[in-house]
C-alpha cells in the first residue's frame, strides 16, 4: 500500500488508497451505533493510539472519522435545545478548536451528536506550523500539551470543503475559528483576519477570533482593548457585502490578570461583540501541580477551575450580556454542567474526548438532563449564570 500523502498542516491528503488502511476498515464496517464506536474505542483503537505519539494519533483519529459511515441519532432532549444570535441549536455541546483545524470531518462530528462544531484555527495563507515533537499527553493529568502553532491548509483549500458541506446539507452548526500567519506583520494581523472574514465568514454560523494562543509570537497582545478595535473593525468593513450579518466571537487566554480582563469585557461591550469563548490553553504550570517542561498550551483536566472563574468572572463584569462558549477540563455532565451555572450560554470539549471516547458527547446530554430536572430547569438556558 502506497503511504497516504501529508498536507502541510499534518493532515493525510483523501485519496482512493487510504480506505484500504487497516484502521480505516474497521471505521468503514463498524455497526452504526453510537455505543459500538464507543466500545470499539475503549477496547481498541484508544490502546492503540496510546502506544503511538500524540500528533500521529490525532491524525489517524481525523483521517478515520472523516471516512466513517454516519451513525444512527436519537433526537437530543427538547430540554437542551437553545436559541443564540437568531440561530437554533440542538443542544450546547460544541466541539473545540484545534481538533478538526482544516474540517475535513465536519459529517462525524454531526454523527457523533454535537451541537456545533469550531473548525479551526484556520490562516489565510498555508503553513506547516512549529517543528515536532509538539504534542504531549500528560496521561496522569488526563491533559494535553501543544506548541502545533496553526497548522493550517489555508482559505483555498479550506473555503470549497465547507462549501461542499453546505452544498450537501448539514444539521449541526458549523464555526469557523481565525487565526494570522505566523509570518504576518504586526501592522498587518488585523488584514489577515479581514482577508478570511471576506472569504470564510459566509460560510460559518459563527466565526471565533483566535487571539490568545500562545504559540504564535505576539498573538495575545492582541488580547488589548486598542488592537481588540483594530482587528474588528478590519474583519466588519470586510463582512459588508455579506447577505447575513455573521456572529464574530473573541477567543481569550485563562491567564490574563484580573484587571486586564475587566477591561477586555467592556472593550467587548463597547463593540457589541456578539460572544467571548472561554478559555484557550494555559501556560501556567507550578500553579496547577504540572511539573513538565514541555512547551506549549495545557489543555484537560487542569483546566477546569481555571475556566471556570475566568467564565464567572466575564459573566459577572458583562452582567450576562454577552453570551459565553466555556472550554476547559470538561470530561462529564457535572463540568459541563458547572460551566454553564457559571455564565456560559454553551460548552466545547476536545481533550476529553481524547481520555474519555466518543460515548462521552451522548453521557454529557443525558447528564444535563438529570442535573437540570433535578434543579428544576425546563430548559439548559435557565441554568445559564445561576451560580454567580
Amino acid at each position: 500500500m502506497r503511504a497516504p500523502r501529508v498536507t502541510p498542516s499534518g493532515t493525510i491528503a483523501h485519496s482512493r488508497c487510504f480506505p484500504t488502511f487497516p484502521l480505516a476498515k474497521i471505521a468503514c464496517r463498524m455497526n452504526q451505533s453510537p455505543r459500538m464506536l464507543d466500545s470499539l474505542y475503549r477496547r481498541m483503537l484508544k490502546p492503540f493510539f496510546f502506544n503511538l505519539d500524540a500528533e500521529t494519533a490525532h491524525r489517524l483519529t481525523l483521517n478515520l472519522l472523516s471516512i466513517a459511515p454516519p451513525l444512527a441519532l436519537s433526537p437530543d432532549p427538547p430540554e437542551l435545545a437553545l436559541k443564540i444570535w437568531g440561530i437554533d441549536f440542538a443542544n450546547p455541546i460544541g466541539l473545540a478548536a484545534g481538533m478538526d483545524k482544516d474540517a475535513i470531518a465536519a459529517r462525524a462530528w454531526e454523527s457523533l451528536g454535537f451541537g456545533f462544531a469550531e473548525m479551526g484555527t484556520i490562516t489565510p495563507r498555508p503553513q506547516p506550523g512549529n517543528e515536532r515533537p509538539r504534542v504531549w499527553r500528560l496521561v496522569e493529568h488526563r491533559a494535553l500539551i501543544n506548541r502545533l502553532g496553526f497548522p493550517s491548509e489555508g482559505i483555498d483549500a479550506v473555503a470549497p470543503r465547507i462549501e461542499r458541506i453546505r452544498k450537501n446539507g448539514i444539521a449541526i452548526r458549523i464555526a469557523l475559528n481565525f487565526g494570522p500567519n505566523k509570518d504576518t506583520p504586526p501592522e498587518s494581523v488585523a488584514a489577515d483576519y479581514a482577508i478570511l472574514m471576506r472569504k470564510l465568514g459566509a460560510l460559518a454560523d459563527f466565526i471565533v477570533v483566535n487571539v490568545s494562543s500562545p504559540n504564535t509570537p505576539g498573538l495575545r497582545n492582541w488580547q488589548s482593548p486598542e488592537r481588540m478595535r483594530e482587528i474588528f473593525a478590519a474583519m466588519r468593513t470586510a463582512a459588508v457585502t455579506s447577505t447575513r450579518r455573521v456572529p464574530i466571537l473573541v477567543k481569550l487566554a485563562p491567564d490574563l490578570e484580573r484587571d486586564d480582563l475587566f477591561r477586555i469585557c467592556d472593550t467587548a461591550l463597547e463593540l457589541n461583540l456578539d460572544g467571548i469563548v472561554a478559555c484557550n490553553t494555559t501556560i501556567a504550570r507550578e500553579s496547577l501541580g504540572i511539573a513538565s517542561l514541555h512547551p506549549g498550551g495545557l489543555s484537560g483536566a487542569p483546566l477546569l477551575k481555571p475556566a471556570r472563574d475566568l467564565i464567572r468572572n466575564i459573566y459577572m463584569q458583562t452582567a450576562g450580556k454577552i453570551p459565553i462558549i466555556g472550554v476547559g477540563g470538561i470530561a462529564s455532565a457535572d463540568d459541563a454542567y458547572g460551566h454553564i451555572r457559571a455564565g456560559a450560554t454553551m460548552v466545547e470539549l476536545y481533550t476529553g474526548l481524547i481520555y474519555e471516547g466518543p460515548g462521552l458527547i451522548d453521557r454529557i446530554k443525558i447528564g444535563l438532563v438529570r442535573l437540570l430536572r433535578r434543579d428544576g430547569f425546563r430548559s439548559i438556558s435557565e441554568a445559564v449564570g445561576i451560580e454567580k
